[in-house]
């Protein structure tokens, strides 16, 4: 069986893009100051929000958590709640028909497995161990994995999503056609494992305010001196 490539492999100019980290992770602080680690929510919460978050909204995703914890008492609750039910109470989180089921097999899996409906057994895996035994459940990719671990847990995981995804490519972390998937690795080889949360959180906050997808606001962008994006279209700008 060939060997899979690694991340870093696909990688060109490594050196380059990662000695971008310090004056990025520099500009971006004094913008929107440091962050401490706090954790929002257990690691069942993180995992379940994260489902509902798939192909939405943070606002659509709040609302249909907030609607499962008003109707139903526990995880149990959830798992044995008729499906057609289950369907109307996260339907403000979109693609309701496919979640709900989700939602059930994975709380299904976690209970076979843990004999709980907890993951909190993952701190006391390794991180690559953790990673895995999240993956492995139906509906859970290396995104969602990192953000369980990484905001329910403190673990050295850096969650990549839309935003950070965008951001990193323009920037120039990662390549153009490097995939998101392959970008996770890639980013916990840039930035100092202790400081993945706030990174993961300035990097959104950067994508949302500043970097947009349609039309980034290059002229008032902390980081453009050290941006690939902004090099190649300053003279069209």
């Amino acid at each position: 069986m060939a060997r899979r490539k690694d991340p870093l492999e696909k990688v060109d100019n490594f050196a380059a893009r990662k000695a971008k980290y310090l004056p990025v992770a520099a500009a971006l602080s004094k913008v929107y100051g440091s962050l401490d680690w706090s954790r929002q929510q257990d690691g069942m919460d993180e995992l379940i929000s994260c489902i509902l978050s798939q192909s939405t909204n943070d606002v659509n995703r709040d609302r249909a958590f907030a609607r499962l914890q008003t109707m139903y008492a526990d995880w149990e609750a959830v798992r044995f709640a008729e499906l057609d039910e289950l369907i109307d109470v996260i339907r403000p989180a979109g693609l309701a028909n496919q979640k709900a089921p989700r939602i059930q097999n994975v709380l299904a899996v976690v209970f076979e497995r843990a004999g709980e409906y907890s993951i909190d057994f993952l701190n006391d895996l390794s991180i690559e161990d953790a990673k895995a035994w999240l993956c492995s459940l139906r509906g859970v990719g290396p995104k969602t994995a990192a953000i369980v671990l990484c905001f329910a847990y403190n673990r050295p995981a850096f969650p990549v999503d839309t935003h950070i995804y965008r951001v990193c490519k323009r920037i120039g972390f990662i390549p153009e056609k490097l995939s998101a998937d392959d970008a996770h690795p890639v980013m916990e080889a840039i930035a100092p494992p202790d400081l993945y949360y706030q990174f993961h959180i300035h990097l959104i906050q950067h994508g949302r305010d500043t970097c947009h997808a349609r039309k980034p606001a290059c002229e008032r962008c902390a980081v453009h001196k050290h941006c690939d994006y902004y090099a190649a279209n300053a003279n069209a700008n």
